[in-house]
């Protein structure tokens, strides 16, 4: 499985029954599974079926999902509100007797809201399967549209993943390289601020023995090296694996800023800070690439 984006859109047309209709499917980021569902009038009895259908195929996003509908020209006809049009016509001639003005015609009265109603022909049930049937067929082929966009994107995410992680490790072997991070680099520096300490004053070699110790321990980044080392493993596996990665990436950025944090506080040069520094920059720019992954 390749690295999907949350990020996608599709658009399929179709038609059945005399009915005409649109898909429109819009993806973005979202933390979890959000679908929005608009349809048109007397199709509401599809979004069970709808809901069910993204969520078999996506994890993560927000999805907005809209069907049009043009229904067929012969299935509306009309009727006459015969009861209010008698009584616009009682009303008419009243004013005709006690008026000047006009009061119009049988025309004018029949432009009046409710006297003329549209109605729409009852559908029958086979024809009504026969369609929501070939509209849930053209909603597969919307998904499978919007996967594959979201595919697409994907692939243009998994590129620049790996080359944020690459440029991790790269950092990563500068730090450990570093003059500085050497044991016998540390151990040269030690005795150094100890024998300037000795030329001043009186102190207990033992004590100063175990406070060399405590500093060495303090100034050695040889673990937090190793363990990013290993999150650098951990995250291309779960790239090369793909699928819905986005969680544990996002997981994965906080263990790498964690120890990134930790290089930097134990850095005692300026290599090494700027090492440090370096890392945290990469890592977020990683992170906000990782919001995209679903």
């Amino acid at each position: 499985m390749t690295v999907s984006s949350m990020t996608g859109f599709a658009r399929t047309d179709s038609g059945a029954e005399g009915f005409g209709w649109t898909w429109e499917l819009r993806s973005v980021n979202g933390k979890g599974l959000d679908v929005r569902v608009r349809l048109n009038g007397g199709f509401e009895r599809l979004e069970p079926a709808i809901r069910d259908a993204v969520s078999k195929r996506f994890k993560r996003g927000n999805l907005g999902v809209t069907l049009n509908v043009v229904r067929p020209g012969d299935t509306s006809a009309y009727r006459v509100n015969r009861d209010l049009l008698a009584e616009l016509v009682t009303l008419a001639e009243e004013f005709d007797r006690d008026s000047s003005l006009s009061a119009g015609t049988i025309a004018d009265l029949m432009n009046v809201r409710g006297v003329l109603e549209t109605v729409e022909q009852q559908e029958d049930e086979d024809s009504r399967e026969a369609v929501d049937a070939a509209i849930i067929k053209s909603f597969i082929e919307a998904l499978d549209q919007m996967a594959a966009h979201r595919a697409e994107e994907g692939a243009k995410l998994d590129e620049m993943l790996r080359g944020h992680i690459d440029r991790i490790e790269e950092t990563v072997l500068l730090a450990e390289n570093c003059a500085s991070v050497r044991s016998d680099a540390i151990k040269v520096k030690l005795k150094r601020q100890i024998d300037e300490l000795m030329e001043n004053g009186k102190f207990d070699p033992e004590r100063l023995h175990q406070e060399a110790a405590l500093l060495a321990t303090k100034a050695d980044i040889r673990e937090e090296i190793d363990r990013l080392k290993a999150h650098i493993v951990a995250a291309r596996d779960m790239i090369k694996k793909g699928g819905a990665i986005g969680r544990k990436l996002d997981f994965q950025c906080q263990e790498f800023n964690r120890e990134a944090n930790t290089l930097c506080s134990k850095a005692n040069d300026i290599e090494l800070t700027n090492c440090g520094m370096e890392l945290k920059v990469i890592i977020d720019q990683l992170r906000e690439q990782v919001q995209n992954v679903e």
